[in-house]
């Protein structure tokens, strides 16, 4: 993975795009930033504007309740008739009733000097009596039956009015209309003044808040007292602090301002479409964000044309790098439309990469050649091992006269070396191989007799198959050199069998003896490869045997050696059928 992560970051792809990186994206990320700063900006300049003009607006207001508020306080502590209507009719009904339109006419006339109130009022609760005086130009001087039975119904519920706030204005909530409400109370009367909430708005309504904006009045809950639809369906949250704006409704799309009144539980909130207000951005603004988005496009234009013009032409050529270094020498950088300095580098590659595989066919038919010279040279080192000692035993047969083993011997000598003028071949077949080795032991029979015995099997079907030749007799041969002992019989084990559980078919030779078997030292070193051939040329056999077995079957075939009452040798070939 390590080795994985340092190719990628070492590549000459990377390094491009992280270069084109690091030089586009500080300026595009500045003018991102520069422009997403310019919004804010405008945005806290869009909110001052309309919080000092909601203040301006709320201060007027409340000025307004102020006035009303003094003269309902006026009106209570002068109003020396009040007390009539604190008490039953039957005591007096002509007087209740002459008192209560005096009242009615005074607070009536009085309401036209208040240009927001709409309506005064007197409640009794000993008499449930509601004195409601509208202005004559007011909106509550007509159909005002539902704001009487409203306010009749707040002033009659005693726990309402045990906790109700005196000092403040309040809003009352009604199907079609709501009214901020003011209520003082005098002795055991209530004396109240109401305004139309839409009245109060008026001015604000000349305010440019689009299409969609709104400026509206909101209770003490934050609860919009018009448009409560709108706000609802565009999840706008009208939750405000005084000289701070925030973004509300889905996907922040609406700018929420608000300042609270010092007369009562009410709140005066403007809400202004996000996108009206970015409108009023500069035109500057504008182009820095047309910049940002035509680096971004630059950036990608940048990378493709580095892919089409570089990155791609680059990735052929080590594609076909790759492939030849694994061996594949038929892949070729493809011909395929690029810059000049490509096209000469592709068709310089081929070039090159066509002569290294021809100087590699040549190379390889030379190392056949040498390798033929080297296994005929090791077949021949085999010839002249025991031509003394066959010669001997010859004399010393001749010389007791016994003709008939002297007949024996020389036919097996004869076949011996006819085998061996022939062996030049590279195979020859296992049934050869082992004729000439059992041959070979009938020979050894005559020079050590009772001191050694043998036996060769090997199944039917792997006696057609080829084999390097004298493979078998050399390693026979090396037990007759280091295990007989005249003291007690050697006995020599040759077994052929197949093994079927390898991934192509193979050939196991078992040649096994009952000497005293290899030395801890011969064992370790045949073990690790290395070659124990001395200058008297011994041990020759076993190096001769590995080498032509590398020669020819490298890596498919292989030779151990241990151990097991005696020296073992085992070798595992290919099965072949045919000569090579």
């Amino acid at each position: 993975m390590k080795l994985f992560n340092r190719s990628l970051f070492n590549s000459l792809r990377f390094k491009l795009v992280a270069g084109l990186m690091l030089i586009m994206l500080p300026m595009v990320s500045f003018l991102i930033y520069n422009n997403y700063y310019s919004m804010d900006v405008v945005r806290n300049q869009v909110a001052q504007s309309n919080s000092n003009m909601l203040n301006l607006y709320m201060g007027l207001i409340d000025t307004t309740l102020l006035d009303i508020d003094n003269y309902l306080l006026k009106f209570a502590a002068e109003e020396t008739g009040l007390y009539i209507l604190d008490r039953l009719p039957e005591v007096d009904n002509d007087l209740y009733n002459l008192e209560r339109i005096w009242l009615f006419t005074e607070l009536r006339d009085n309401a036209t000097y208040y240009k927001a109130l709409d309506y005064f009022f007197v409640y009794s609760p000993l008499n449930k009596d509601l004195l409601f005086a509208p202005k004559l130009t007011g909106s509550a001087y007509t159909n005002n039956d539902s704001i009487k039975d409203a306010i009749s119904r707040l002033l009659s519920d005693e726990q309402t009015m045990k906790n109700y706030q005196y000092d403040k204005w309040t809003v009352l909530p009604m199907d079609e209309q709501n009214y901020l409400l003011h209520i003082i109370k005098a002795g055991n009367l209530y004396i109240g003044a109401g305004v139309n909430a839409d009245d109060v708005m008026g001015p604000l309504d000349l305010l440019d808040l689009g299409t969609e904006g709104r400026s509206l009045l909101v209770d003490g809950n934050h609860a919009p007292l018009q448009d409560a639809d709108f706000f609802k369906e565009h999840e706008i949250n009208l939750s405000y602090t005084s000289n701070t704006y925030r973004l509300t409704g889905a996907e922040d799309q609406y700018l929420v301002i608000g300042e609270e009144s010092v007369k009562g539980e009410f709140g005066l909130v403007a809400v202004v479409p996000d996108q009206n207000i970015l409108e009023k951005l500069p035109y500057l603004q504008r182009i820095i964000l047309l910049i940002a988005t035509g680096s971004i496009l630059i950036l990608l234009i940048s990378v493709y044309f580095l892919r089409r013009v570089v990155l791609l032409p680059i990735n052929r050529i080590v594609v076909a790098m790759r492939k030849i270094k694994e061996g594949y020498m038929e892949a070729r950088i493809p011909n395929k439309p690029a810059s000049n300095e490509f096209e000469l580098m592709n068709e310089t590659f081929n070039s090159m990469v066509c002569d290294i595989q021809q100087l590699k066919i040549d190379v390889y038919e030379e190392q056949l050649i040498n390798q033929k010279a080297e296994l005929k040279q090791l077949q021949l080192q085999i010839n002249p091992h025991f031509f003394l000692n066959s010669l001997n035993i010859v004399y010393y047969l001749a010389q007791e006269k016994k003709y008939g083993l002297i007949q024996e011997l020389s036919f097996s000598l004869i076949r011996y070396f006819r085998f061996m003028f022939r062996s030049q071949t590279d195979y020859v077949l296992l049934q050869d191989e082992l004729s000439h080795t059992e041959n070979y032991l009938k020979i050894q029979n005559f020079r050590f007799p009772g001191s050694l015995t043998y036996a060769i099997s090997a199944q039917d079907a792997l006696r057609e198959c080829y084999i390097p030749p004298l493979i078998i007799q050399s390693f026979a041969e090396n037990t007759i050199k280091h295990a007989i002992n005249t003291d007690e019989p050697t006995h020599i084990a040759i077994e052929i069998e197949r093994l079927e559980l390898m991934p192509e078919e193979r050939m196991l030779i078992r040649i096994r003896d009952t000497g005293r078997g290899f030395s801890e030292e011969v064992l370790q070193k045949l073990h690790q490869e290395v070659n124990l051939m001395n200058e008297d040329g011994e041990h020759i056999g076993i190096w001769n045997v590995r080498r032509r077995l590398r020669l020819l079957y490298g890596e498919k075939a292989g030779i151990a050696f241990s151990n097991e009452n005696g020296a073992v040798v085992e070798m595992i070939l290919p099965l072949s059928r045919e000569m090579r």
